[in-house]
């Protein structure tokens, strides 16, 4: 069966009908259209609904599908429907990972690992002499003052590229702003060294009214 992924070509489309085209009847079934975003890359799962039912969306890597559990039989109908504000905090801070790695890619580190969650959210570079966080905050704030486009497209091998103007790109899976302009804030919180890398800390909201 098809299943085709719309949150990776929009994050503002919140609500939509759609119907089921896999299941065990029992336990788990995917949706043809699917807006729920899974946890991965270091960005959290939506918080997502089948009609009134309250769903969980996680990969099934074996079958290549986003799934969620519950009974729901083959060919029903289902309104699907994520957490709008949720879904918006996951983009910016997701989006301004990418431009916090730009922004130490501009001192020429190396980026390790990162994490998008709220409360969590920092980039890792391999270990470098921690910088004070005014020059990757200067950086970051030019960059949304451009509002940069933000957009993604697949290579020739098949892989997603999250493109921030032409400051970053970068493989992601996840959902992002529409430009660097509906990032309300990104603050640089802290720079510290950490088990051998440089830990970058930073916050993010969207825009109120962003790319709505």
């Amino acid at each position: 069966m098809v299943q085709h992924n719309v949150y990776l070509d929009d994050t503002y489309l919140t609500e939509l009908d759609t119907e089921i085209v896999a299941s065990d009847g029992l336990t788990w079934a995917a949706v043809r259209d699917n807006i729920f975003h899974p946890q991965g890359g270091g960005q959290p799962a939506d918080r997502a609904w089948l009609g009134d039912q309250e769903v969980h969306p996680v990969k099934d890597h074996a079958g290549g599908l986003v799934v969620v559990e519950g009974a729901f039989a083959v060919g029903r109908p289902v309104r699907a429907r994520v957490d709008r504000d949720l879904r918006l905090l996951h983009a910016a801070l997701h989006t301004a990972g990418h431009l916090v790695e730009a922004a130490g890619r501009a001192q020429g580190w190396t980026m390790a690992a990162g994490n998008h969650f709220p409360g969590q959210a920092r980039v890792e570079f391999d270990f470098v002499e921690t910088a004070g966080a005014r020059s990757l905050q200067e950086f970051v704030d030019r960059a949304i003052a451009d509002d940069l486009k933000v957009a993604a497209e697949l290579s020739d091998d098949g892989h997603r590229i999250v493109r921030l103007g032409d400051l970053h790109a970068a493989p992601c899976g996840g959902t992002h702003v529409g430009s660097l302009g509906d990032l309300a804030s990104v603050r640089v919180t802290a720079v510290k060294a950490r088990k051998g890398r440089t830990r970058v800390s930073y916050t993010a909201t969207h825009a109120p009214s962003g790319t709505a």
